[in-house]
């Protein structure tokens, strides 16, 4: 068994006194893990950190077994990206979520958010690009979160709150009854990145989409929200 494919490092741990697996999202197949031999090697070690683009080569006798990866990068960020706490965060967090999703089961269309949102860390706009990519991995393992229509009168206008029971958008007049018991719905994920969004919207926009998370994908695992959402939000709000 043989395939060469374009990813993405979301993580790495020891294997005996020399080796690392690897743990790499993939373009076609998906989050994937490998034996990178003498990958603790100085040589090795800074190419094969979390957020460095790479060309992976995976080779097994059967398709089950772990296999082996021969690894070449194409992009080294890792080191740009942790020199700013508000990028490492993000980049800490995004790596958590590509853990969610089952092994070698292709999520295309989320790879290529990533490597859209990955280059953009560094840079304050990043922020509602992780909301986003958040709402992303949730509707990909198959608990979307519908925000084009209200959940009790089917109207497309004015949707301003969330439902926590039923994920879906409410509008102002239906909502307002029960707005203490509602999530914000922030305008730009309803209509896309904005020139300028608020940090109360971006907070607002982390909130819904931490519960969401936390309910459906974290809890079920017995795991919490990662503290890289807290911290990047924390960060978010001072101004850093």
């Amino acid at each position: 068994m043989e395939w060469q494919d374009d990813g993405l490092i979301i993580g790495a741990r020891k294997h005996g006194e020399t080796s690392v697996i690897l743990e790499v999202m993939t373009r076609a197949h998906g989050r994937h893990l490998g034996l990178v031999k003498g990958g603790r090697s100085k040589r090795m070690q800074p190419l094969l950190q979390p957020g460095n683009s790479v060309e992976v080569t995976w080779r097994a006798r059967l398709e089950e077994h772990l296999g082996f990866y021969a690894v070449e990068a194409t992009k080294l960020r890792a080191g740009d990206l942790m020199s700013k706490p508000a990028a490492l965060h993000g980049l800490n967090l995004m790596t958590a979520l590509l853990r969610l999703l089952a092994e070698r089961e292709s999520h295309a269309g989320l790879y290529d958010r990533a490597m859209i949102l990955i280059e953009d860390l560094k840079e304050p706009e990043s922020a509602a690009g992780l909301v986003m990519f958040e709402l992303a991995v949730l509707a990909d393992c198959g608990f979307g979160v519908d925000l084009t229509e209200c959940a009790a009168t089917g109207s497309r206008e004015d949707l301003v709150y969330v439902s926590p029971k039923s994920s879906r958008a409410v509008s102002r007049v239906a909502g307002e009854p029960y707005k203490e018991r509602l999530f914000r719905l922030p305008p730009f994920l309803r209509h896309g990145r904005a020139n300028h969004i608020s940090r109360d919207d971006l907070r607002d926009g982390f909130k819904l989409a931490g519960y969401f998370l936390t309910r459906n994908l974290f809890a079920p695992r017995g795991l919490g929200l990662p503290d890289a959402h807290d911290a990047y939000v924390a960060l978010l709000m001072k101004g850093d």
